[in-house]
């Protein structure tokens, strides 16, 4: 009889360790919160060790094909004029646009539907309680349904996991970056392009408009906030969040107006402070940590869904390679965590160095980045632009397979 495993989270992770366990002979469920898959989101790059993996599951030409368009990245001034231009990556790794741009949700849907064939999904429901003390498994209750039992199971539920939580308590640290971001789709117009365009101004605040497949625009508005912010502040209520928007970059410049108008009808309005997830350790019993849950390296390291993947890839050979599920942790741990480390060690000044608070920042930041545009100092910014997503040698579980 197969194993059962249950995974927490229906993103980029959780539907990847479905793929891989299904593949090595488990059964395997995800319970999702909300109540049907989730569509939205921004731009997620599949790089380095990431896109490796993607090649192994067979669908980098799917991701390739649902690819957002973006051309590269472009910072303008308050009137629009474009200072300096970076063209997207032309490898695996390169590039603060990636060669392979995907929407969240589209590369949640392509993932989704890859593994819907194999594994069970339930939406509207979440794990309430786990007891890991039964000799016949792992004892689950859930908010809509019977008490079940399964062999292993994965908190894959996101930064501020309530899956993770219910096991390890308050031992992952939530790291605040100082950064909160608002994202939202809005309408496309005849003056925007297919470039990533980048807007700062004074205060810490930065409004960004990115390409879709689907004919709007993904809009991002950032400011700088104390960094214990995210531990100290009520979680704002959408409505709320508009209105704080308006305080804030009311009057910034550039396309601002424009961009609060269109959030103020906006239906996918999301917000979040900005950090990164230190836990010390990813396992518990037979209950692990993926993904953000176990190690986010936060929106700014562009290597979010690249450790997803790989992570998942990871996790579920080392299950596959040992009887032990402790000895299958333990090898998870040794292969990624380094990766890990090296993703979460952001460029000094990061986030604000970008976010500039005062106007000779600002002012500092546009000639930072021309200089960095300049062919003389290409490679320096390409370097710069550039995360360690190939800092792994990812191992072969093929021989594993069922």
């Amino acid at each position: 009889m197969a194993r059962r495993a249950l995974i927490s989270g229906a993103s980029i992770a959780g539907p990847t360790l479905a793929y891989w366990l299904h593949r090595y002979g488990w059964e395997t469920t995800v319970v999702e919160r909300a109540p049907e898959l989730r569509l939205g989101g921004q731009n997620v790059d599949v790089r380095g060790a990431g896109r490796e993996v993607a090649r192994r599951m067979g669908v980098e030409d799917d991701i390739r094909a649902a690819t957002t368009g973006e051309v590269g990245t472009r910072f303008v001034g308050r009137n629009g004029v474009t200072s300096a231009e970076f063209p997207a990556g032309t490898s695996d790794s390169g590039g603060a646009t990636a060669e392979l741009e995907i929407l969240r949700g589209d590369l949640a849907a392509l993932l989704v539907q890859r593994t819907a064939g194999d594994t069970e999904y339930r939406y509207g429901d979440r794990v309430t309680a786990v007891h890991d003390d039964a000799a016949d498994g792992i004892a689950v209750s859930f908010e809509h349904g019977q008490e079940e039992r399964f062999d292993l199971v994965v908190a894959a539920d996101g930064l501020r996991s309530s899956t993770r939580d219910l096991v390890f308590g308050d031992e992952a640290e939530i790291r605040p970056l100082g950064l909160e971001t608002s994202w939202a789709t809005i309408p496309r117009t005849a003056t925007d392009d297919d470039w990533w365009r980048w807007y700062s101004a004074p205060g810490g605040r930065s409004v960004t408009l990115r390409p879709d497949p689907h004919g709007t625009i993904r809009a991002a508005l950032s400011v700088v906030t104390p960094r214990d912010r995210a531990t100290t502040q009520r979680r704002r209520s959408p409505d709320e969040q508009r209105a704080h928007l308006r305080d804030v970059f009311t009057g910034a410049g550039w396309e601002t107006e424009r961009v609060l108008d269109a959030i103020d009808l906006a239906d996918d309005l999301y917000f979040e402070s900005i950090a990164q997830v230190r836990a010390p350790r990813w396992s518990s019993g037979r209950v692990a940590l993926l993904g953000d849950a176990a190690y986010c390296a936060s929106p700014v390291s562009g290597m979010g869904t690249s450790l997803s993947l790989a992570g998942a890839y990871v996790l579920a050979g080392e299950i596959a390679a040992h009887v032990d599920l402790r000895d299958a942790f333990g090898g998870y741990e040794r292969v990624m965590r380094p990766w890990v480390e090296r993703a979460q060690q952001l460029p000094p000044g990061t986030p604000r160095l970008a976010n500039p608070v005062t106007r000779a920042g600002v002012t500092a930041f546009g000639l930072a980045v021309r200089v960095g545009a300049s062919p003389v100092a290409g490679r320096i910014a390409g370097h710069l632009f550039t995360p360690p997503a190939e800092a792994i040698d990812l191992p072969d579980y093929r021989h594993l397979e069922r």
